[in-house]
This record gives structure tokens, sequence and C-alpha cells, in this order.
């Protein structure tokens, strides 16, 4: 049986999602949970693995098991044996020919950005912050620049391990609301630190050290760099990832987080 599972958690709290032998990832605690409640060693497959800092709100893993169990008691069994900074959200029986990572066609992540003299103790691992104003307009205007199917490899780690540079971007939305702004970023698919080196650049237009149309060189480029330094992952989120209507994958709970009323304003996630 495959079982399909909605993670949500606080990445500040660990040293990314893959498992990695000090055990302090995202993935050990989960499969840890998993196997105080199964009794049994369970394996999770993620839609997509997520850096330090980063947070999951719409995160997806499935795993195998012959265990019989009711979906929401894999919620409550689970939940406790978690620490307070993660916790499934729901869990669904699926068929074999979902894939936690191959079946999904989009991810979408939103970058929380505070903008303000002083930073706030508040926001904390919540929100990535700059002292200095931004141009909207500015940002807006390079970032129409990135829409569509492209190399990106100026905007990819050098330790990214995809087997191809080229995705498609399909929408950057920015929207300021008080002293925040809000990116969206939606795509088939992410290489290592793209968001993140996105939002380097489009900052750094807004800053005014670049011209909006510099992003199309940057892009043109396909060099590092020729981009920005990478921005900081305190304010991103993974917050969808995209699924077959087939296998009636349940939503995101982005209500979770403070300015879930500023992302739902946005258009409707497919």
């Amino acid at each position: 049986m495959r079982i399909a599972l909605g993670i949500q958690y606080d990445g500040a709290a660990f040293c990314g999602w893959q498992a990695q032998p000090h055990g302090k990832t995202v993935q050990d605690r989960l499969e840890h949970a998993l196997a105080e409640f199964a009794r049994v060693p369970l394996h999770t497959t993620v839609a997509g693995r997520t850096d330090t800092g980063v947070h999951g709100l719409g995160q997806v893993v499935h795993f195998d098991t012959d265990l019989e169990r009711e979906a929401f008691s894999w919620v409550r069994g689970t939940n406790a044996f978690l620490p307070p900074t993660v916790s499934v959200q729901w869990a669904k029986p699926m068929p074999d020919t979902f894939h936690a990572r191959f079946s999904a066609f989009e991810r979408t992540y939103y970058y929380a950005l505070y903008v303000h003299p002083v930073r706030s103790p508040m926001l904390a691992g919540r929100a990535g912050w700059i002292h200095t104003p931004l141009d909207d307009d500015a940002m807006r205007a390079a970032a129409a620049h990135l829409i569509g199917e492209h190399d990106f490899s100026s905007f990819r780690s050098s330790e990214c391990q995809s087997k191809t540079p080229v995705k498609h971007l399909y929408q950057i939305d920015v929207r300021r609301a008080g002293h925040f702004i809000h990116f969206r970023f939606r795509a088939n698919a992410f290489l290592h630190h793209m968001v993140r080196n996105l939002m380097g650049c489009l900052v750094a237009v807004g800053r005014g050290r670049y011209p909006a149309d510099w992003l199309a060189d940057v892009l043109a480029g396909r060099d590092r760099n020729l981009a920005a330094p990478t921005f900081m992952a305190d304010g991103l989120y993974l917050a969808h990832v995209g699924y077959p209507a087939e296998f009636a994958v349940p939503p995101a709970q982005l209500g979770s987080v403070p300015w879930s009323s500023v992302w739902a304003d946005l258009d409707p996630l497919s």
C-alpha cells in the first residue's frame, strides 16, 4: 500500500530535508517518528528537498507499507512522535502510480521579505529582512524577463544535481503589504538555490543597483558569476506541489502563517 503525507515544518530548526548522518534533518525526524508509530522502518520519498532554513507548508511525501491503518491514524500516530517544529497535516492512500516527486507537475514557493530600517526579532527565521527601500515596479519588470522556459544556469548552485538547467518558470508575483513584500514563484521544477538566487537578483534591482533589463542579460549569460549573491533562506516557504487531479492531493494549509491573508489575495493555486 502506498501512503502520501502532507508535511509542514519550521525549516529554521533543521539542517534541510535530506537525511544526514547527524540526524538533524526533517526526513530523519519524520522517518524516526514513522518507525516509532509503525514499529517497522519506513522510507519516505519527497516532492522537493528543501535547504537549511527553508520552511515547508505544502511538502508531500510517500512511502510503501504492508500495514493496514486508517488514514487519520497515520496523522495522529506519527505526530505523537514528532517535535513541535514538524507536523503531518494529512494522510491519504494512493495508487502505486503516484510518486511524490515524479508525479508532480509544478511547485510553488513564497518568500516573505520584511523591509524596514530595523530588523524584528519576532520575525527571525520567519521572514527575510532588508533595511533599504525597494522599488516594487522595477522588480516586477525584472521578473518579467524570467518567465518562460529557459536555461537557468545563472541561478543554479554549484552543488545542484539536476540533470538539466532548463526549467519552465510560469509566474513571479510581487505584492507589497505594509512593511512586507511577498514574492511567489511557480515553475514546473526548481534548481538547487534557484529561488534564493532569483531573490538576490530581484532585490539588487529593487535597490537600484541594476536596471530591470540586467536580469535578461544574466539569464542569457548562463553563468552563476553574473548573478547576485544567494539571498537568505529565512523567508522562503515551499507552499504548494501540483499533481494531476486524478490523485486528489489535499491542498496545503497556508493559514498557518501570519501573512496568509496576503497570499490568499493572490491568484488561487492550481
